[in-house]
């Protein structure tokens, strides 16, 4: 199944967190998941699995940090190519038929404009993981949860290389508004910017709850005609006896459904601290969206 054929279904369901996922399944908080993906392979595919059971039309690569930079602060013995490959089977394993695999590629935890980093850096760390997954089979690949349009863009430049579809997400969580990345830039700027190098959907993910994104939406179809990709967290975190919380329910997430068809959305998931309800959820009203929509 292509990606053109995946998106003569109008609207696509992805799939929903991974790191608080791996958590409850036994990841101790602030360890590397992507080791896992060599350590407890077993584990780390009931993700995908439950997802696609859920109803999820794309599953992602537990592939976030496997990137040099990003891996560089959890001194892992494994190599680029490992990590990513591994990653690619599992998630293939779990999607067999019925879903395609997005390889997962996050930022490099580095700033440009600190100077912590130099932008040739940051292509070849990027071209090595994205050739690995590609190499891997991935169908696609997922540029995500980017809050500097510099590197997403030097991040779609090293992906494009692999003449696999590309998507790029960024977050929008600052402002009054809650709609600038970190660095500032807007939904309309981020979407000219990505469309303009060439990405083949463009999206936001994470940084809050899902009645932010709706307008979000909105503006980021006001200035590209690339399919939209939205994943929203499960409400802003909240400090429960010491741990996080996400406090959205399924039912509320779900409620979103239909405002984000208006606003142009075409895949639609979520990001932290949603799960396989919030998947199903999601799933169980997609008709109902679309038939109110036609």
């Amino acid at each position: 199944m292509s990606l053109t054929e995946l998106l003569r279904e109008k609207l696509v369901l992805t799939d929903g967190a991974w790191g608080t996922q791996l958590q409850a399944l036994g990841l101790p908080v602030g360890a590397c998941p992507d080791l896992w993906n060599v350590e407890h392979p077993d584990i780390v595919e009931q993700v995908p699995r439950a997802y696609v059971s859920a109803g999820s039309r794309v599953v992602l690569t537990n592939t976030f940090r496997a990137n040099r930079i990003a891996l560089s602060s959890h001194g892992s013995d494994y190599s680029i190519e490992e990590l990513n490959r591994c990653g690619v089977e599992i998630s293939r394993h779990a999607a067999g038929s019925q879903a395609q695999v997005f390889g997962s590629i996050g930022p490099s935890g580095k700033l440009l404009v600190a100077g912590d980093i130099t932008a040739d850096e940051l292509l070849e760390a990027f071209a090595e993981q994205a050739r690995a997954l590609a190499l891997a089979g991935a169908d696609a690949l997922l540029i995500e949860t980017m809050s500097d349009i510099d590197e997403a863009l030097v991040a779609l430049a090293a992906a494009r290389s692999t003449n696999l579809p590309v998507a790029v997400t960024m977050v929008f969580d600052t402002g009054q508004q809650r709609d600038r990345t970190m660095m500032g830039t807007t939904p309309e700027d981020c979407a000219r910017a990505l469309t303009s190098a060439g990405a083949d959907i463009i999206g936001a993910n994470c940084g809050q709850g899902i009645e932010g994104f709706v307008e979000i939406g909105r503006r980021l179809r006001s200035a590209t005609d690339r399919p939209l990709w939205i994943k929203a967290n499960a409400g802003m975190p909240q400090l429960v006896e010491g741990n996080l919380a996400y406090p959205g329910t399924p039912a509320e997430f779900a409620s979103f459904v239909k405002p984000l068809v208006d606003a142009g959305v075409t895949f639609i998931g979520g990001c932290c601290g949603t799960t396989p309800e919030f998947i199903a959820a999601l799933r169980d009203t997609l008709p109902i969206a679309l038939a109110i929509a036609q």
